[in-house]
């Protein structure tokens, strides 16, 4: 899909789909869509009211011209209340016309610009995220799939409005195009199955994109990972016939030597059994998931080199498969992570945090500025926040504030989750010190208060996406299976700092 701006009078564009849009309070049609109306003789007039259509959001009314305009089709769009509206009501608005482009075999459309000045949209957020919506929104996973013989939209053209600026525009388009890509790229890796993508197989995925991004890539087996310490990380990937491998790609900007730096830790099971914990077979499917927070950091570092941000940023990941093989660890085992500390595993099917544990101490060796580590640790987190909102805890308050402050733009839901000290004791064991579970109370905070133990002094997020990083029904510009979130938010914190 490409995008341009249109320059001139949309009533008089040649396209196969012109679109306008509506809010519910709007008692009359106002603007384009009072033009499109007068050119059709009140034909979208009469439809409205036919139809009983109010503008409520998502809803859409699509008319044949009959050559009455150069356009095939008009599409009225409706956006909802105006006080609701938003960038990401926008972003879901542009996957809608996706759908109305699908269904009309549409190849080249043309839409107003929604919200604007008036509404305190700056025009240029406007842009990208209609990019976003429409890249996101277009998205399928059909590899496996018979190929349909519609390709999709060739070209999606925004009318320009009086007082824009091309350029500023234009960028935007660009950046909104390169960060749904990313998303896109990460859907594509957590959908694939456990079968194709294996530890070694993601390993190879970093290698492409450090070649291709002119980035830095270290892979270690299970030998190197072993000299390092790494046990409580081995320990999760001995049950499988499919061998471990730890990533760490690094981009670093070009031209400048950049002081600030961050680290990007993804949890990376490429399928979770449960280990000897075996999960029951109903919850064992959608297990592809779990290498979610791995394949969002992925998505990231391969955006990086066209987002170019001027700061260091390590992606580091621990690929494993948890499976209950002859070698698979036991409940009662205990190991030692690469920071020295002692771990009772309780549970095998808690084995995220281990990975994770090995992941965090590798990174704080790298000293960064501040780090983020984002997985589908628990249920725990949907249970309290539900399918949507991802759990955000951490060891530093304004890093927090100033992360979820990015998600006003972003769109992606995400909630604060308090560290609680009285909670404490429950990841505490008599035989080591810690053990990887806790009582079932609280139980997405207990594990992000067991990563802590994990990151020393340097300021620290731990994202879990158990909830939104996957959902079959799909909502808003998330057609169904992998969401890819954390994408875009990760990206514009980076490219803030």
């Amino acid at each position: 899909m490409k995008f341009d701006l249109f320059k001139g009078d949309p009533v008089r564009a040649r396209t196969d789909l012109l679109v306008v849009g509506i809010f519910e309070e709007e008692k009359r049609l106002q603007s384009v869509a009072a033009e499109v109306n007068r050119a059709l003789s009140g034909g979208l007039q009469a439809l409205i009211k036919d139809e009983g259509f109010k503008g409520e959001e998502g809803k859409t009314l699509i008319l044949r011209t009959l050559g009455k305009i150069p356009a095939k089709r008009v599409c009225l769009l409706g956006l909802g209340k105006k006080k609701a509206f938003s960038l990401d009501t926008n972003r879901r608005s542009f996957a809608q016309i996706v759908d109305a482009a699908q269904t009309t075999r549409s190849r080249t459309v043309l839409s107003t610009f929604f919200g604007g000045k008036k509404m305190g949209f700056a025009p240029q957020d406007l842009a990208g995220s209609a990019a976003e919506g429409s890249v996101m929104g277009s998205y399928r996973f059909k590899k496996y799939l018979k190929k349909d013989d519609f390709e999709g939209i060739r070209r999606l053209s925004l009318a320009l409005e009086p007082g824009m600026t091309t350029s500023r525009l234009q960028a935007a388009l660009r950046a909104g195009t390169v960060a749904a890509q990313a998303v896109n790229f990460t859907r594509d890796l957590v959908n694939e199955p456990g079968n194709v993508v294996t530890p070694i197989s993601l390993a190879a995925t970093a290698r492409k994109i450090a070649r291709k991004g002119k980035l830095t890539c270290r892979i270690l087996s299970e030998k190197e990972a072993a000299k390092r310490g790494m046990h409580a990380y081995l320990g999760v990937a001995q049950g499988s016939v499919n061998p471990p491998r730890f990533i760490h790609l690094t981009y670093r900007p070009r031209g400048a030597t950049s002081k600030k730096s961050i680290a990007l830790i993804g949890k990376g099971i490429t399928f979770d059994s449960g280990g000897l914990s075996l999960k029951p077979p109903a919850s064992m499917v959608t297990m592809k998931m779990d290498k979610a927070g791995a394949c969002t950091v992925l998505g990231i570092m391969q955006a990086l080199p066209q987002i170019k941000p001027k700061v260091v940023v390590h992606g580091i990941i621990a690929a494993a498969e948890n499976m209950p093989g002859g070698k698979a660890q036991r409940p009662d085992d205990i190991v030692r992570a690469m920071n020295g500390k002692t771990i009772e595993v309780v549970n095998t099917d808690a084995e995220g945090r281990l990975t994770l544990a090995d992941a965090l101490s590798y990174a704080v060796k790298l000293k960064p500025e501040r780090m983020i580590d984002m997985a589908t640790l628990t249920g725990a987190c949907v249970v309290a926040l539900g399918e949507y909102t991802a759990g955000v805890m951490g060891n530093d308050k304004g890093f927090i504030e100033s992360f979820l402050k990015t998600t006003e733009k972003t769109g992606e839901k995400m909630w604060h989750l308090p560290f609680d000290t009285n909670m404490k004791p429950n990841i505490k064991s008599k035989v080591a010190d810690l053990k990887n579970v806790g009582n079932r109370w609280g139980g997405a905070i207990t594990a992000g208060m067991f990563l802590e133990e994990f990151v020393g002094s340097i300021p620290w997020i731990h994202i879990d996406i158990a909830g939104p990083a996957f959902n079959e029904r799909g909502w808003g510009y998330n057609p169904g299976g992998a969401t890819g979130v954390g994408v875009r938010t990760v990206l514009e914190y980076i490219t803030s700092l």
